[in-house]
């Protein structure tokens, strides 16, 4: 833009000739600092003279105070300033006291504000740094840019309202593609033509509401929607309140949830379904327990008595009638006796593995050396005639409960002297060991006898499974399968290993962080 003369302007401006100008005389003033910390003050003459310049206005100038004198304004500014605002400047104050501009240094790189004020004859000329404001202002242009474009491709179809003429200011892509309505046509609807069965309403009193207990948005609303061609579209909707280019506005995301309330109305159907199940696996499992009731009765009353009978009898006949019996007569009273005997072990580890959830006490360190010691005595005395060598620690504690750790030693202690009783010299090893897992003891009894065949390992800890016959070794099948109870009890586990030697039991229980239970082989 090219200059204009400046003596034609100051003419304009203030009606002074060039003859008069030159016989203003004014020495140049240095102002006490008339602005805040970031602004300057600068005076003119009616000739747009400098003749009075504050600290603040010489650094924001950026140009030395000698430079100033015998220098009009547009002179102590940058070239660029000059060419794009004196022109602007010199017509707007002929007409009005006030005016303004901001202008971008780029060799100091920052926004500086000029703002001219007519005082008589003289002008005020106001510099301020600006960029800070303009930084904040960059900020927030930005920052609406950011919003818009997350807006646009955000993969929910989402729609902006007036919330006051509640029509439709924007909407992004998604929502276009879900309604089939072209952008420019979706502009065009009212907020009601999106509702089919004036949901709308109730969207608008939802909002209202949430607004009067000071929430910023209210619960998202499940709804209907109407598509383009006409098909109603179950939604859930949320909204809040936003600001959107001037306008008081509320910002709706609605997802397609057609498919979701199909599958949770499908789940609600498996859901009774599987209660009813539930309830019917509930009745059958009380009447299994009354009926395991009425059977454990039946074992201890009921089966008991005539097999006290029975060899009670046998009994009386081997003492007071052996000398009528000959020793076919003896031998068949012995059968019956033995056969009793083992009935009512039977009975016995029947009641046991029915009634072992309430024979369980409350879980403490037990140390089972002395139940073992009392246990191996009383198998002594019923089997006089054996040798059998029996290694164990002088304590072993255990964490569990003492009444079915008592049971389940039972078992392994009467296991392992059975299957010894056909060694000249047998020896049986009890003990305690780390376990696999953290935290865990293994109790290991362990023996010289028959052993037993890898292949049905499996079987070893089910009820009523023999891998020897009765009348190789006598039992029932019953003390494994106790063990594996009081194991699972104990949340813990049981396993078996055999080899040339004989067979090792193991039982596994973890043990509570709280309580310090070391074996004293570890």
């Amino acid at each position: 833009m090219p200059n204009l003369s400046r003596n034609a302007l100051v003419a304009r401006l203030s009606g002074t000739t060039k003859g008069e100008k030159a016989t203003v005389a004014g020495n140049l003033r240095l102002l006490a600092p008339l602005e805040p910390a970031n602004g300057g003050t600068v005076r003119l003459n009616e000739y747009w003279d400098i003749v009075a310049i504050d600290s603040q206005a010489i650094e924001l100038l950026n140009c030395p105070l000698p430079d100033l004198e015998g220098r009009d304004f547009w002179e102590a500014v940058p070239e660029t300033i000059t060419e794009l605002y004196q022109r602007p400047t010199l017509k707007a104050l002929t007409t009005q006291h006030r005016y303004a501009f901001v202008a971008h240094d780029r060799f100091e790189d920052r926004w500086i504000q000029y703002t001219f004020r007519r005082e008589a004859a003289d002008l005020v000329i106001s510099i301020r740094d600006v960029g800070s404001s303009q930084r904040l202002e960059q900020l927030l242009e930005d920052s609406d840019r950011y919003n818009q474009l997350l807006f646009e491709v955000n993969p929910n179809a989402m729609w902006i309202f007036d919330a006051t003429s509640l029509n439709i200011l924007a909407v992004n892509q998604a929502a276009t593609e879900f309604y089939g309505y072209p952008r420019s046509d979706f502009l065009t609807r009212s907020l009601g033509e999106l509702f089919p069965d004036g949901a709308d309403a109730g969207l608008l009193s939802s909002l209202d509401a949430a607004a009067g207990v000071g929430k910023g948005a209210p619960e998202p609303l499940l709804c209907k929607q109407q598509k383009r061609d006409g098909q109603p579209v179950l939604v859930e909707l949320a909204c809040a309140h936003v600001s959107w280019e001037g306008h008081r506005a509320v910002l709706v995301s609605i997802v397609d949830v057609a498919d979701r309330h199909l599958a949770e109305r499908a789940l609600r159907r498996v859901n009774a379904s599987m209660e009813q199940e539930l309830a019917k696996s509930q009745r059958d499992l009380k009447s299994a327990n009354r009926d395991l009731s009425a059977f454990t009765y039946a074992l201890s009353n009921d089966l008991q008595a005539p097999l006290h009978a029975v060899n009670g009898f046998a009994a009386i006949l081997s003492d007071k009638y052996a000398s009528v019996l000959d020793e076919s007569g003896r031998h068949f009273v012995n059968r019956i006796r033995a056969s009793t005997r083992q009935m009512a072990k039977l009975v016995d580890d029947l009641r046991t593995l029915a009634q072992l959830p309430q024979l369980a006490g409350a879980p403490a360190v037990v140390d089972l050396a002395p139940v073992c010691r009392l246990l191996i005595e009383d198998l002594r005395r019923h089997d006089p005639g054996r040798k059998v060598t029996v290694e164990m620690e002088a304590s072993l504690p255990l964490w569990g409960d003492r009444n079915l750790l008592v049971i389940a030693l039972t078992c392994l202690l009467d296991n392992a002297w059975k299957f010894t009783s056909k060694k000249s010299e047998g020896w049986i090893k009890v003990g305690l060991q780390p376990g696999a897992e953290p935290g865990e003891l293994v109790l290991r009894v362990s023996d010289n006898g028959s052993g037993f065949d890898k292949a049905y390992s499996d079987k070893l800890f089910t009820a009523f499974q023999r891998l020897h016959s009765s009348a190789e070794f006598p039992g029932h099948g019953l003390g494994l399968a106790i063990v594996k109870r009081v194991a699972a009890h104990h949340s813990g586990r049981q396993w078996a290993q055999t080899g040339a030697t004989g067979a090792s039991f193991f039982m596994a229980i973890p043990q509570p962080a709280s309580v310090q239970v070391l074996s004293p082989n570890t």
